[in-house]
């Protein structure tokens, strides 16, 4: 992936000293822009034409610029008119925040500092303003500009601040150090130490949590909210001027002199794009995350766009080589289609047969069997944030929406969240198979909601699952029948929890892990931890004999991981993990697993029994055993337990199968020490006399 450059026409503002820039987007193809010429100017990325809007008065100079966040709704306020998204505020070295419309008229003007206002940024809920400046001050303002708070006084000019994703608190630069400060009274401050140089630029992305810096030192770091460094770039010929997460959280920019990084969320680069227009003062990131624009020192506007994704399944890679084309090149054949769209992509994923691409109007169905035919229609909401793919359908997080449409274009019942507007949703926060999604809840992330893809509503009467710490990632398993769903989830703490979909069942299975995965094609899952991957060849043993589950889980030291890995996929007997230098591995696992299961699956329980003959693990073993109850083959389950020396169990299985069926079921429940559904099948029993010691 990199990053593409180019100016617009007369991409140059009119400037008689080269200082301060800033540049903000209001949509994909609208972006405006403020240089020391005092002006105003609004870039129309099709037509490439700008336009001037307003200059502001003498001596009064721009330094930043933030537009109204796009997930807050507009509220009227005490005024005439009301406050919409279709402005920004913008920040000026009188001390003054003022309040710009689209159409450049300016609806407020706010004394805020002594000197200059270096920064200002609304919240992400849009609920407020936070300002900081030369007198070292950081101020909390209503959207209507009314002062809220003076939270911090500082002895050093703040030069940067951030809102946290929940909006309750904002980080600040402060000579070497970066301030998280809550915004409730009399509460400590997290504090550390961040560069060996000033803190010119901090930013705080909603979706990870992640905080990016860059400083006088010549470095850019990525840290946690809690302060602890996650990455530290070597160091840069010049130091780093400006930063930006991309809204989807997956990478982020790094401006310094002639220079424009594109970088992984893990730190890495993905390129480096050099110019000649000086350093980089202000970065933003279009809506889409596909562009963003650099104002520089020169006077010069800089518009780069991505390209380069690359997405891989079976024997097809394909390519965005162009904004509007995509490559497909079939590594069995050396066949090569490429595949041309009207406007620029926007989002595209690439999973069981299907290619899903969305441009800012409409999405294209392509299956790997025709490339040239693709299933068209037009979006809802024009703004796609986020594709998630099942083998029947797939789901469209589009601005204020979630949508989910088959794979022949036609459009399914909807879920509607419990949520005012939709924010933008992260791609570990949703999950989709074939007949239920799971989305954590985008304001209390304890939250997971579960819903029918059938029928769009929430599954049967149950409420939402709630768990005590908030839900970092879940994964739905892929296969097997509804009835038998299981959803894994990682907590705050990195713990592993197991829920069952269709039950009111939820047990920890494991942890720390730092990412999860459910294979393809199996009830496999696997965790990656630093110089580790975990697996759990059968997590259902967790609900149906959780004595086996330690069996069943296997433990791979991995050191070519490293810390800070991303796990990307599992599939085959194979786990596709990115290190946090950015090069791409492969662990491989042992076929056994996948192949009992599948074999399980199609009812081949003596070949079942054959392989694990033949392989002579334990685990394996314990996987049957638990399978075999799961599938009622009592015999098969019987010689499972025998080989990894559960007398007990063998002894239970024999008295079950001298039961009737109904009292056989309440026998198999009480083997996983399920006693209360023991008695509640056992009262159902009409006309049936069983001595209820022999079951218990």
């Amino acid at each position: 992936m990199r990053l593409k450059t180019s100016f617009l026409k007369d991409s140059k503002h009119i400037l008689w000293v080269k200082s301060f820039w800033c540049v903000g987007w209001l949509s994909a193809n609208e972006a405006y822009s403020c240089g020391d010429d005092r002006w105003i100017l609004c870039w129309n990325t099709i037509s490439g034409e700008p336009t001037k809007l307003l200059q502001l008065p003498d001596f009064v100079f721009p330094l930043h610029l933030h537009w109204f966040p796009r997930t807050a709704t507009s509220v009227p306020s005490s005024s005439k008119k009301a406050i919409t998204n279709e402005l920004f505020a913008l920040s000026t070295t009188d001390g003054k925040y003022h309040l710009v419309s689209r159409s450049g008229h300016i609806e407020k003007s706010v004394d805020a500092h002594r000197g200059a206002a270096l920064c200002v940024c609304w919240s992400y809920d849009g609920t407020a303003l936070a300002t900081v400046g030369e007198d070292g001050l950081i101020k909390i303002w209503s959207r209507t500009g009314m002062l809220r708070s003076t939270l911090a006084q500082q002895g050093n000019p703040v030069y940067s601040v951030a809102w946290s994703p929940d909006s309750d608190r904002v980080a600040f630069t402060t000579g070497q150090q970066i301030i998280v400060k809550p915004l409730q009274p009399n509460t400590k401050p997290l504090q550390w130490k961040a560069h060996d140089g000033v803190v010119l630029k901090v930013d705080w992305n909603p979706l990870n949590g992640l905080i990016v810096s860059g400083g006088e030192d010549c470095r850019y770091k990525v840290w946690d909210s809690y302060g602890q460094v996650l990455y530290t770039s070597a160091i840069l010929e010049y130091p780093v001027t400006a930063v930006a997460w991309a809204p989807n959280g997956d990478y982020f920019a790094v401006g310094s002199f002639n220079s424009l990084r594109l970088c992984n969320k893990a730190g890495w680069s993905h390129c480096v794009e050099k110019h000649t227009t000086g350093s980089t003062f202000g970065l933003a990131w279009a809506p889409d995350g596909t562009r963003v624009a650099a104002a520089c020192g020169d006077g010069h506007v800089i518009f780069a766009h991505m390209i380069g994704q690359r997405w891989e399944r079976g024997a097809f890679e394909l390519t965005l080589s162009k904004r509007r084309t995509i490559q497909v090149r079939n590594v069995l054949n050396d066949a090569l289609d490429l595949l041309e769209f009207r406007d620029p992509v926007v989002k595209a994923s690439f999973d069981f047969g299907y290619l899903i691409v969305t441009t800012s109007l409409q999405c294209y169905i392509y299956s790997i069997k025709n490339w040239n035919t693709p299933v068209l229609f037009d979006l809802k909401e024009g703004s796609v944030g986020l594709i998630v793919q099942s083998p029947k359908h797939f789901l469209l997080a589009e601005a204020g929406a979630l949508h989910l449409y088959s794979y022949e274009g036609r459009s399914l019942p909807s879920p509607l969240l419990p949520v005012p507007r939709l924010p933008t949703l992260g791609q570990f926060t949703v999950s989709l198979c074939s007949d239920t999604l799971a989305v954590r809840d985008p304001i209390d992330g304890k939250v997971v909601h579960l819903f029918d893809t059938v029928t769009g509503r929430p599954l049967g009467i149950r409420k939402p699952l709630q768990h005590k710490l908030e839900v970092q990632e879940v994964a739905l398993e892929q296969v097997g029948p509804p009835a038998e769903r299981k959803l894994a989830f990682v907590d705050s703490n990195q713990d592993v929890y197991l829920a069952h979909v269709r039950l009111s069942a939820i047990t920890r299975i494991g942890g720390p892990v730092s990412g999860l995965a459910w294979h393809v094609d199996t009830s496999l899952l696997c965790g990656l931890q630093d110089h580790a991957l975990l697996l759990w060849l059968c997590p259902g043993a967790a609900f149906i004999d959780p004595q086996l589950l330690p069996l069943t889980q296997t433990h791979r030291d991995s050191p070519e991981v490293g810390k800070a890995a991303q796990l990307l996929s599992f599939s085959g007997s194979m786990v596709q993990v990115r290190r946090a230098d950015g090069a791409l591995i492969q662990l491989h696992t042992l076929p056994y697993p996948g192949l009992l299961h599948t074999q399980v699956t199609r009812g081949l329980w003596p070949a079942a029994l054959r392989l694990c003959r033949s392989a002579k693990l334990p685990s394996l073993w314990a996987v049957l055993s638990v399978l075999a109850i799961q599938g009622k083959q009592l015999k098969t389950a019987e010689l499972a337990y025998a080989a990894i020396g559960k007398v007990d169990k063998v002894l239970w299985l024999r008295q079950a199968m001298d039961l009737p069926s109904e009292a056989q079921q309440a026998k198999m429940l009480g083997l996983g020490s399920q006693a209360n559904e023991v008695d509640h099948i056992l009262t159902q029993m009409d006309g049936t006399h069983i001595d209820e010691s022999s079951c218990l």
